[in-house]
């Protein structure tokens, strides 16, 4: 056969060999049988992909936590706590691969751990693909960069009640400060990071006696006279007083602060029935259910009877007598017996302020409710001897924790409530400049207050007296914590009402930054679970990714 008509054939047999649709379903469904195996094997992979993701996410999450919640572990004490918390919470099967040894990532206040597992595949093997590599990693960072904290504490003088266990309220609190204090610290990896302030407070506060020459302290009020003294020309030492106890509510007796020959008359009488020879008379102590907030205040100095040259007649008669004045003599005897003293102008002269206890009342209004710094005569801190004069010392920011937990155990309870003066020097401590001189606040650092309270507010240095609740002290302390809050502090309130005898406490209820962050306890071991609540919930670590 020629060749053309070879090649003819050939074409034509090609031809119908192309245009035969005999078998073809079968064929084309063979053809495509691969890729959809394929396909359907990487979804079903896929799935499995994501429940071994999931379940790693969970165990890395709890060794990150585990490692992030114990400060000053070694790289291999890191290494070794996350692996046995993965491994006690990974609970997949081993057909879905075992994950590789954690890798633990430490980088200053945060932990990354990570792991990966090769996935064996199912019907993905069709394409050749044996496993598919699944991989996660946890992040965990401590809950704030930076902690300031200032710890404004109760030392009223019904801290000392206890609840059905017999357990103090105070005793709780410095347990339960104690405790606090300790979570703070481990929650700092670089000191300083984390810091703290102890504010005890009654209706003062006690910054200690060592600032004495402070020139931010306000002396005018400690060395003023009773206000309504009206020192006369009169008979003296065996008058009657030059101020009145029974509408101010004064009384004649001598106190620690005062000069330690100063005489003691009781309420009411005359104030130096005997008299030593230098003739002082000496207010003590303002009447101490007085409604004017100055009750319980001390009065620091004595009147000096000085002499003024004349004389006046004290008695006459047969029983003509001295009674105890100073400089008199009696001429004469029978009827005749006259009996003249001195007569004596009534100087006060305050005492050396080295018999200042170290206690300070509200400032004026209304440096007494924000925390602006003392300027030239402004916003001084006036300083005060009382009776409400909480003991314990309070202190600005510190890490030195040890220092921080004597000052706490130290604490001691005595005096009446007020409330905005401990919240207002809650909020000093973390102001720069006097009178506590904080640090400049560095960047990324979270402000707290907590403030704890066993009863309502009483007194302060305007009102109150001292047992009942007091509205004019209230309102102050309304004032302080809408300040407190405007400055961006997070105000955490605590108020312990033992078997819930005295009803809600609006203002501090008020006062907490929300809802969360108010407590209302009826016993004293409720003291040490809130505050270590609130310091894991300010101290919380947290998954970042």
């Amino acid at each position: 056969m020629p060749l053309a008509d070879t090649f003819r054939a050939f074409q034509k047999r090609v031809r119908g060999f192309l245009c035969n649709r005999d078998a073809n379903v079968a064929m084309i469904f063979a053809i495509s049988l691969v890729p959809v195996i394929v396909a359907a094997g990487a979804g079903l992979d896929l799935a499995r992909s994501m429940i071994v993701k999931s379940a790693l996410s969970e165990a890395l999450d709890a060794a990150a936590l585990s490692v992030g919640a114990t400060p000053g572990l070694t790289q291999a004490q890191m290494q070794t706590q996350a692996q046995n918390y993965f491994n006690a919470n990974y609970k997949i099967d081993s057909s879905y691969g075992t994950p590789a040894t954690l890798t633990v990532t430490p980088s200053g206040q945060s932990v990354t751990v990570s792991t990966s597992v090769p996935m064996p595949t199912t019907l993905m093997k069709v394409a050749g693909i044996n496993t598919v590599n699944v991989a996660s990693s946890s992040t965990v960072v401590w809950g704030q960069t930076k902690l300031w904290v200032s710890l404004v504490l109760d030392n009223t003088g019904s801290m000392t009640q206890t609840d059905s266990t017999g357990t103090s309220k105070i005793s709780a609190l410095i347990t339960a400060t104690d405790q606090l204090l300790t979570m703070l610290q481990n929650a700092s990896t670089t000191a300083g990071d984390v810091q703290a302030a102890i504010i005890p407070f009654s209706k003062t506060v006690n910054v200690g006696t060592s600032n004495v020459n402070a020139s931010w302290i306000d002396w005018t009020d400690w060395k003023a006279a009773p206000s309504s003294s009206t020192p006369a020309n009169t008979v003296g030492p065996g008058d009657s007083c030059p101020y009145s106890w029974n509408s101010n509510g004064f009384a004649c007796a001598p106190n620690a602060t005062n000069d330690a020959n100063c005489t003691n008359g009781g309420w009411g009488s005359d104030c130096v029935s005997t008299v030593p020879s230098n003739g002082l008379i000496c207010p003590s102590v303002h009447q101490s259910d007085a409604s004017t907030g100055l009750g319980g205040h001390y009065y620091n100095g004595c009147y000096t009877s000085v002499a003024t040259g004349s004389t006046v007649q004290v008695s006459s008669g047969s029983s003509a007598t001295c009674n105890g004045y100073h400089n008199c003599s009696c001429t004469g005897s029978g009827s005749s017996k006259k009996c003249k003293a001195n007569t004596y102008n009534h100087v006060w002269t305050a005492n050396s302020t080295s018999t200042w206890g170290g206690c300070i009342m509200d400032r004026s209004q209304n440096y007494d409710v924000n925390n602006s710094n003392p300027s030239g005569s402004n916003g001084l801190f006036p300083a005060e001897n009382t009776q409400s004069c909480v003991p314990s010392k309070l202190g600005g920011l510190s890490y030195s924790w040890s220092s921080l937990t004597s000052q706490v155990n130290a604490m001691t309870a005595g005096g009446s409530t007020n409330q905005t003066i401990g919240l207002d020097w809650g909020m000093m401590a973390q102001t720069t400049g006097n009178p506590l001189n904080a640090p400049a606040l560095p960047a990324n650092t979270s402000q707290y207050i907590i403030i704890l309270s066993d009863g309502l507010n009483t007194q302060d240095r305007w009102s109150g007296d001292g047992s009942n609740e007091d509205s004019g002290t209230d309102n102050r302390m309304a004032l302080a914590c809408t300040n407190a809050k405007a400055a961006g502090f997070v105000i955490y309130a605590v108020f312990v009402d033992l078997n819930g005898t005295q009803g809600n406490s609006t203002v501090l209820q008020n006062c907490a930054s929300d809802s969360s962050k108010y407590f209302d306890l009826t016993t004293s071991g409720a003291i040490i679970t809130t505050l270590n609540a609130i310091g894991q919930q300010i101290t919380n670590l947290r998954v970042s990714q």
